[in-house]
């Protein structure tokens, strides 16, 4: 039976009765009750590497960028080049303080030649908003809090893309563009991006139709999956989450965001990631895996450093994670020790991805 959330504080994506009905365990998560699970965190990750997983991402938030400066004021802002993104395009960047801190990481969509629309994490949109419009002086643009316009649901996995193509009125985008399409009579921006390591789609939809399109992709096959499996999906390509393995008291390159980082476009920050990337970092963020014991977020490793994020995991049935090392330990292959809990475990920095497709 689904655990029912006693916070009334909580809010809840279109899809709540979906997930309750379906037996999931809903959790607290950056304010939002969502689904952990439904059947299993290993079989929703297993289905979703060898067929295809739904995953509600509708806490995600999102931010309207529009007017004639929109591209030279999100070319300020972000760390990526913006002036490179074509109308229908896909860019990751990072929002950066003027020190270099990781304020968030973010994925931009151009609509249009002064339309952009960016996919903030949930536990950073109010913030994230909050910085664009402070930020928006001397620009002639508009910053819209465009997260009450959309449910966002993404389908991931070898089959994901024949599920949805199923709906579409037209070929499906390819990876890191967006096009709008028409899923089942209904307008949807369809987006080629993801957060498994697995080819698919992201679905950015009116709120009101996402019964409609979660409910047609489970028909046609796409397994339920909850946010347990969508953390160990990521920590096996070695994708970043925010508040574990980027925050803001450490930048970009120490991280190893540098491709995501063009300084030359003079974006807020873009001096002091500079100035790290030309004295090299004093720590680098590695995976790792470990032959036995889970490494969890915290746990110490020997000899300076710390464990971001750990798990089990279901692909390569070993414990993997990320942890922050000091530079001169960062090469593949060093053996580590971290403090679980007071027993000491080995592992080894090993090469990102942990995960590779057969």
């Amino acid at each position: 039976m689904a655990a029912a959330s006693a916070d009334t504080s909580l809010k809840r994506t279109p899809l709540h009765d979906r997930h309750v009905a379906a037996g999931a365990r809903m959790v607290p998560f950056a304010g939002w009750e969502m689904p952990v699970q439904y059947t299993g965190v290993g079989p929703e990750h297993l289905a979703t590497r060898a067929t295809a997983g739904i995953f509600d991402v509708s806490h995600m938030g999102e931010i309207g960028t529009s007017g004639p400066d929109a591209a030279r004021f999100l070319q300020h802002l972000v760390s990526n080049d913006v002036d490179k993104l074509q109308t229908g395009g896909a860019q990751y960047s990072v929002l950066c303080r003027e020190d270099g801190g990781v304020l968030d990481d973010l994925f931009t969509y151009r609509l249009g030649a002064d339309r952009f629309l960016t996919v903030s994490n949930a536990s950073n949109h109010d913030s994230d908003l909050a910085w664009f419009r402070r930020r928006a002086e001397g620009f002639d643009v508009e910053i819209e809090d465009a997260a009450p316009r959309y449910a966002m649901l993404a389908v991931q996995g070898p089959q994901a893309r024949e599920i949805v193509q199923a709906l579409a009125d037209a070929p499906l985008p390819d990876r890191f563009t967006c096009r709008h399409r028409l899923l089942r009579g209904r307008r949807v921006l369809v987006a080629g991006t993801g957060y498994t390591g697995e080819d698919g789609v992201e679905l950015l939809c009116d709120p009101d139709d996402a019964v409609l399109l979660w409910d047609e992709a489970v028909r046609r096959g796409a397994v339920p999956a909850g946010l347990a499996a969508r953390d160990t999906l990521r920590l096996e390509v070695c994708y970043h989450l925010y508040g574990n393995d980027l925050m803001v008291t450490r930048g970009p390159i120490e991280a190893g965001l540098g491709w995501a980082c063009k300084e030359d476009t003079g974006f807020i920050g873009a001096e002091a990631v500079r100035a790290v990337r030309d004295a090299g970092p004093a720590e680098k963020l590695v995976a790792f895996t470990m032959p036995s014991g889970i490494a969890r977020q915290g746990n110490p490793v020997v000899g300076g450093g710390e464990v971001t994020s750990g798990t089990m995991s279901p692909s390569l049935q070993t414990g993997i994670g990320m942890a922050y090392v000091p530079a001169g330990r960062a090469a593949v292959g060093t053996e580590l020790q971290i403090d679980v809990r007071g027993k000491l475990r080995p592992a080894v920095v090993s090469r990102k991805p942990l995960y590779v497709k057969p």
